[in-house]
């Protein structure tokens, strides 16, 4: 296919290297983004194998990862000590590993590579609100001025669960959100306590709160760890209003191993809040225009798949235009290929959340008392384990597995493990 004229909207995970990919091609890519100065911010995420395996076929791979924080288990335990879930990366292979990350470190590989990447162009400080189709192509509208900009042979949306630009073409999409989401901080962690493993305590389905090792950060040398804790969206008002040392209080009462997290926090605004949404559509793709992200399928991050989601979205579309006889062939192509991999995880997410985040309280003791016997049955644990990976396609099914040696850190070297 012959050079196009691609526009990007959003510079999240999925717009940069969906750019990335498309410009390193021959294509001539200009990205709008909304911010007039992206930078990295958000809380910790977990890079999975399959994130990393598109982050190698970028060249990028070796920065982020140096980064992060090795992650070979998940635990999720009640304040009581039992074991809810217990998997570890090595039931499916040996030299299988996550990476805890700073959302950051990711943004800023990506967008530092975008900025001096030849044939790809930044438009920052435009805010698209609206498509327009013509015979020359699609154009993108911006919000104050009603500009129009382009026309582009191919758009690629990726501005977000809150994306405004679903609305302007004609297919079917649900955009809920949900009732529960959560607060979260970045600390750090001088004495490196926290490493290793994902860190959760469960009480019933109202309360959850988790300890992620979250590396380095975009800068400096000092480790970082991730504290989140689940709360109503309707509640967030209540809790800042209420003393910062209660919530301290019942934090400590389910994870004790939290303390030096809460003492670096001061109080009740150190803690920002994150929603969530379930959007859900197909096909990803109307005439030149295609959705990617969290605008086409976010979800409830429970299996913390956003950012590796995305990634993949970006690299499958990429393929998908090899061979393709046009731009509706190649998008035609990309909503099939993605959609058993997307719709298997999000019907999972849908179906786990309420376990989690509800107010089904009889949920609660069900998921203590089964999920902790399956964990314990080897191919039962093999199929979440690859869940967990990002690479189950369905029962018995998964993606490709590409392994990597597990880095070495410098974050590594230091302080003891948490307990």
């Amino acid at each position: 296919m012959k050079a196009l004229d691609i526009a990007v909207v959003g510079t999240g995970t999925a717009g940069s290297a969906t750019a990335l990919f498309f410009a390193r091609a021959g294509h001539r890519v200009t990205v709008y983004e909304r911010v007039s100065a992206p930078r990295p911010v958000g809380a910790g995420i977990m890079l999975q194998p399959t994130g990393m395996a598109v982050l190698s076929r970028l060249g990028l791979v070796d920065a982020v990862v140096a980064r992060g924080e090795v992650l070979t288990r998940l635990v999720a335990e009640t304040p009581s000590g039992r074991r809810v879930l217990d998997l570890s990366y090595g039931d499916l292979a040996p030299d299988l590993y996550g990476v805890g990350l700073h959302r950051g470190v990711l943004f800023e590989a990506l967008f530092r590579a975008a900025k001096t990447q030849p044939g790809l162009t930044l438009e920052l400080g435009r805010d698209i609100e609206d498509l327009a189709l013509d015979r020359a192509g699609t154009w993108l509208v911006e919000r104050r001025t009603r500009r129009r900009l382009g026309p582009h042979q191919l758009v690629v949306v990726c501005d977000g669960a809150r994306s405004r630009l679903r609305d302007d073409t004609a297919h079917h999409k649900v955009v809920r959100r949900y009732p529960w989401g959560a607060l979260w901080a970045v600390v750090p962690d001088e004495g490196h306590r926290f490493r290793d493993r994902l860190f959760q305590v469960v009480r019933g389905t109202r309360t959850l709160v988790g300890l992620l090792p979250t590396g380095l950060g975009p800068v400096g040398g000092v480790p970082h760890v991730s504290l989140f804790y689940s709360l109503r969206a309707d509640r967030v008002a209540r809790f800042r209003e209420a003393p910062f040392s209660a919530f301290r209080q019942a934090v400590l009462a389910d994870m004790p191993a939290a303390a030096p997290v809460l003492e670096r926090l001061g109080g009740p605004d150190d803690l920002l809040f994150s929603e969530y949404h379930d959007v859900v559509m197909w096909p990803w793709n109307v005439g030149d225009v295609v959705y990617l992200g969290d605008s086409a399928h976010a979800m409830s991050p429970q299996l913390g798949q956003g950012a590796n989601l995305a990634l993949v979205d970006a690299a499958v579309l990429f393929d998908c235009f090899e061979g393709a006889e046009s731009v509706a062939d190649a998008l035609f192509r990309y909503s099939r290929a993605r959609r058993t991999h997307l719709g298997w995880y999000q019907l999972v997410t849908r179906w786990l959340t309420p376990f989690f985040q509800s107010d089904a309280w009889p949920l609660g003791p069900a998921r203590d008392a089964v999920l902790g016997a399956a964990c314990r049955l080897p191919f039962v644990r093999q199929e979440m384990v690859a869940m967990m990976a990002g690479l189950s396609l369905g029962p018995f099914r998964r993606l490709p597995l590409e392994r990597r040696p597990p880095p070495r850190l410098a974050s590594q070297e230091r302080g003891a493990e948490v307990r």
